[in-house]
């Protein structure tokens, strides 16, 4: 057997890590992979005995080639037909589920909310906010001055609060006790059930980027349009014996995977506060669906050293 080099074994011992810095700055886990790939590239052209810090060195690599993607995907997302919505990302069973600032970080409700952020702004918040790094290594990363940085951090802060008021851990057992009572009354046409896990002002967006059918409104608002159209959904599945619906774990919350005849077609993600669905996300593109052929694991944390020759520094 070949022995995996030292770029190399550096490199993969980060990459939960780095994989989840490039998955919420660009809200795409196939353009995730993208980056990892060309930042490794990138790594293996790097004089080890220059770098004092593997851990940061890779995360302001990274970060970088993230910044430069999503600056140049921000014209083909004005561009896309209908709402877009992050992709999804399927995780392991239990993965990340005791971290509850990588569980909020990656849900879809604040990937949403990222989405509001410029590139810079995204950055410098998923950083400081999720990865705790210091200013002087996120300006590194950014290209900006330190002061810059903070500036930046702060006005990114205030603004993913104003917009994120359920800014606090999610309780992933209350979001998976809702989900199931959720599937038992749409399921068995309860509708009265139904509307008491709504919010009065919920808002469902489905993402189907005009390349298949979806629901006739995109964008729906209130408990009573969305309830109506979501049991008539599921009153239509339920009269197709090959349409099958499963809960998996997307971004470490219980999510609805929805398949006809094994292919998916569908994914509904919730976004739940004080037990009631506040929004709700419907993903129907299919490039995006493909994504979750593969559970993913992410990370906030360096993971602990197995090899004695692999040293962080």
């Amino acid at each position: 057997m070949t022995p995996i080099d030292e770029h190399t074994e550096r490199f993969v011992h980060l990459r939960p890590l780095l994989f989840t810095v490039a998955y919420e700055i660009l809200g795409s886990a196939t353009e995730a992979d993208d980056v990892l790939q060309d930042s490794y590239l990138r790594w293996r052209r790097v004089d080890l005995t220059a770098v004092r810090d593997t851990k940061s060195y890779l995360a302001q690599l990274v970060t970088r080639q993230a910044l430069n993607v999503l600056r140049a995907s921000a014209s083909r997302r004005e561009e896309y037909v209908g709402p877009w919505l992050p992709e999804p990302l399927l995780l392991a069973d239990g993965d990340a589920s005791s971290d509850v600032v990588l569980t909020e970080s990656a849900s879809m409700g604040m990937l949403v909310v990222l989405e509001s952020l410029t590139p810079i702004e995204r950055a410098v918040f998923v950083l400081r906010e999720v990865f705790g790094f210091d200013y002087d290594e996120i300006s590194s990363a950014t290209g900006k001055s330190v002061d810059a940085v903070h500036q930046t951090a702060r006005r990114a802060r205030n603004h993913v609060q104003a917009r994120r008021k359920r800014y606090t851990p999610v309780d992933t057992a209350r979001t998976a006790a809702v989900t199931e009572l959720f599937i038992i009354a749409a399921t068995t046409g309860d509708m009265h059930g139904l509307l008491s896990l709504l919010a009065p002002d919920i808002t469902w967006t489905t993402d189907s980027g005009g390349k298949v059918t979806a629901l006739p409104e995109l964008v729906m608002v209130g408990a009573e349009r969305v309830g109506a159209i979501l049991m008539a959904v599921f009153r239509y599945a339920k009269r197709r014996p090959q349409v099958r619906i499963e809960t998996v774990n997307c971004n470490n919350q219980p999510a609805l995977a929805c398949y006809v005849d094994d292919k998916l077609e569908a994914l509904l993600v919730f976004d739940i506060a004080d037990d009631k669905i506040v929004n709700g996300y419907g993903i129907r593109n299919p490039d995006k669906l493909a994504a979750l052929g593969v559970p993913r694991t992410i990370s906030r944390t360096e993971p602990p050293l197995r090899n004695p020759r692999l040293t962080s520094n």
